[in-house]
Protein backbone atom coordinates (compact mmCIF):
# COMPACT_ATOMS: atom_id res chain seq x y z
CA UNK A 1 0.00 0.00 0.00
CA UNK A 2 1.52 3.16 -0.98
CA UNK A 3 -0.92 5.33 1.29
CA UNK A 4 -0.95 5.44 4.24
CA UNK A 5 -4.13 4.08 6.63
CA UNK A 6 -5.10 8.21 7.48
CA UNK A 7 -4.81 9.00 3.69
CA UNK A 8 -6.79 6.21 2.68
CA UNK A 9 -9.27 6.69 4.75
CA UNK A 10 -9.40 10.34 4.08
CA UNK A 11 -10.18 9.66 0.45
CA UNK A 12 -12.57 7.03 0.73
CA UNK A 13 -14.69 9.29 3.27
CA UNK A 14 -14.20 12.46 1.02
CA UNK A 15 -15.55 10.67 -1.96
CA UNK A 16 -19.15 9.98 -0.88
CA UNK A 17 -19.66 13.79 0.38
CA UNK A 18 -21.93 15.41 1.37
CA UNK A 19 -23.30 12.22 2.92
CA UNK A 20 -21.21 11.22 6.36
CA UNK A 21 -18.80 8.11 5.78
CA UNK A 22 -16.57 6.41 8.23
CA UNK A 23 -13.65 4.00 7.03
CA UNK A 24 -11.48 1.93 9.50
CA UNK A 25 -8.51 -0.39 8.77
CA UNK A 26 -7.69 -2.84 11.21
CA UNK A 27 -3.78 -3.66 11.64
CA UNK A 28 -4.04 -6.93 8.81
CA UNK A 29 -5.33 -4.15 6.66
CA UNK A 30 -8.79 -5.29 6.49
CA UNK A 31 -11.38 -1.99 5.69
CA UNK A 32 -15.25 -1.97 6.82
CA UNK A 33 -16.61 1.40 4.83
CA UNK A 34 -20.22 2.57 6.31
CA UNK A 35 -22.18 5.07 4.61
CA UNK A 36 -24.80 6.81 5.93
CA UNK A 37 -28.11 8.00 4.45
CA UNK A 38 -27.14 11.99 5.59
CA UNK A 39 -24.47 13.92 7.30
CA UNK A 40 -26.82 14.10 10.38
CA UNK A 41 -28.07 10.37 10.63
CA UNK A 42 -27.29 7.63 12.02
CA UNK A 43 -29.16 4.98 9.55
CA UNK A 44 -26.58 3.26 7.33
CA UNK A 45 -26.99 3.43 3.85
CA UNK A 46 -24.05 1.14 2.93
CA UNK A 47 -22.11 -1.49 5.10
CA UNK A 48 -19.22 -3.49 3.57
CA UNK A 49 -16.31 -4.90 5.60
CA UNK A 50 -13.29 -7.11 4.90
CA UNK A 51 -12.17 -5.25 2.11
CA UNK A 52 -8.41 -5.94 1.37
CA UNK A 53 -6.80 -2.60 1.80
CA UNK A 54 -3.29 -3.65 0.94
CA UNK A 55 -4.64 -4.53 -2.57
CA UNK A 56 -5.43 -0.85 -2.66
CA UNK A 57 -1.92 0.11 -4.63
CA UNK A 58 -2.80 2.98 -7.11
CA UNK A 59 -5.54 5.34 -7.76
CA UNK A 60 -7.47 2.74 -10.28
CA UNK A 61 -7.60 0.20 -7.42
CA UNK A 62 -8.76 3.20 -5.13
CA UNK A 63 -11.21 4.45 -7.94
CA UNK A 64 -12.54 1.36 -8.73
CA UNK A 65 -13.49 0.62 -5.12
CA UNK A 66 -15.51 3.61 -5.02
CA UNK A 67 -16.63 2.78 -7.88
CA UNK A 68 -17.68 -0.17 -6.76
CA UNK A 69 -19.24 0.85 -3.61
CA UNK A 70 -21.40 3.65 -5.13
CA UNK A 71 -22.83 0.98 -7.27
CA UNK A 72 -23.29 -1.13 -4.34
CA UNK A 73 -25.58 2.09 -2.70
CA UNK A 74 -27.50 2.46 -6.12
CA UNK A 75 -28.32 -1.56 -6.16
CA UNK A 76 -29.40 -1.54 -2.93
CA UNK A 77 -30.99 1.86 -3.12
CA UNK A 78 -33.08 -0.03 -5.83
CA UNK A 79 -33.95 -2.80 -3.96
CA UNK A 80 -35.08 -0.65 -1.41
CA UNK A 81 -37.33 0.98 -3.97
CA UNK A 82 -38.70 -1.83 -5.28
CA UNK A 83 -39.39 -3.65 -2.44
CA UNK A 84 -39.82 -1.68 0.72
CA UNK A 85 -40.53 -4.53 3.15
CA UNK A 86 -37.21 -6.17 2.18
CA UNK A 87 -33.80 -5.47 4.22
CA UNK A 88 -31.38 -5.26 2.60
CA UNK A 89 -28.58 -8.05 1.83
Amino acid sequence: MFLSALELRNIVESSFLPKRCQCTLTPDLLMTVKVYSGAKTDEVELLKSGIDASSLNGCQAINDLITTLRSDMQVQASTQTLHPDRQAL
